[in-house]
């Protein structure tokens, strides 16, 4: 790439943040506030960054050669944006970001180079906090599941346990499965996780695939391992118990069970 290119990609690049700059605002508040679902978001676009990085000498090597196709993205994807910066949908004006600079990618610098840098910039959409109602609805449907499941389970430990709406009642504890431990966090997470061993991986686009898709069942699977675990302790050792350290600390394991389940399920497969 020509020094040239690269001094129009940059200015090209810094006009695109510098429009996108309330889209950006909206991330960030949804990243930083109280209980968010998507802290992870800013390491989104740096792990985008290094993959890019890594893609270094392949892409030096390849010949520009832009593609007028680009402007069937481009255009679409920046009427979103007005439409939806316009009404305040903050959602789609920050998620037709993504096509944006897949567009910009195939007018100036063309297929091959798009061929490269298509996984870290789908990969952005991770970073993109869903509308406050998906969320609400998701997590309330994830509760349930995870209070229903979790009481099942309880109850075939030998431990009674009745479910009534998403309290989880014993014998002598109850606990409350609330929105933050309906497990949508690290269901977020892992996706992304999951994507990113996906694309690393060294197995076949079928192969990638169901790896991908094997985090949800084991992000909700992993949640679930702790709800239980939690009505346990809070039945052998009280509510205090089980909403003090120990809740943090299963609330860390779920990571670590979920990654050890993707693992896994990436040895089965290879």
């Amino acid at each position: 790439m020509k020094k040239n290119d690269l001094i129009k990609l940059a200015v090209l690049g810094a006009l695109v943040l510098i429009v996108y700059i309330p889209s950006l605002i909206w991330m960030y508040e949804r990243w930083t506030v109280k209980d968010t679902y998507y802290s992870h978001g800013f390491l989104v676009p740096l792990i985008s960054g290094f993959i890019v990085w890594l893609k270094r000498e392949k892409l030096a090597k390849l010949k520009i050669s832009p593609s007028n196709s680009g402007w069937l993205l481009l255009g679409p994807s920046v009427l979103i944006y007005v439409i939806s910066a316009l009404l305040r949908i903050n959602f789609s004006a920050a998620l037709s970001l993504i096509p944006v600079l897949i567009g910009i990618v195939l007018l100036f610098l063309g297929k091959e180079y798009l061929r490269q840098l298509m996984f870290p910039l789908l990969f952005l959409i991770f970073m993109i906090p869903l509308p406050s109602v998906a969320i609400v609805n998701l997590s309330f449907k994830l509760k349930i599941f995870a209070a229903q499941v979790s009481t099942f389970i309880v109850n075939r430990l030998g431990v009674p346990a009745i479910r009534e709406g998403s309290v989880i009642k014993t014998m002598h504890s109850y606990l409350i499965v609330e929105d933050p431990c309906s497990g949508i966090r690290s269901l977020i997470a892992l996706i992304a996780l999951g994507a990113l061993m996906a694309y690393f991986s060294d197995i076949s686009k079928v192969k990638k695939a169901i790896l991908f898709l094997s985090s949800i069942p084991i992000a909700i699977g992993t949640n679930v391992i702790r709800i239980v675990a939690l009505s346990l302790a809070s039945e052998m050792y009280g509510a205090k118990f089980a909403t003090g350290w120990f809740h943090n600390t299963m609330g860390i394991l779920v990571f670590v069970f979920a990654f050890v389940g993707l693992a896994l399920v990436e040895k089965l497969l290879e």
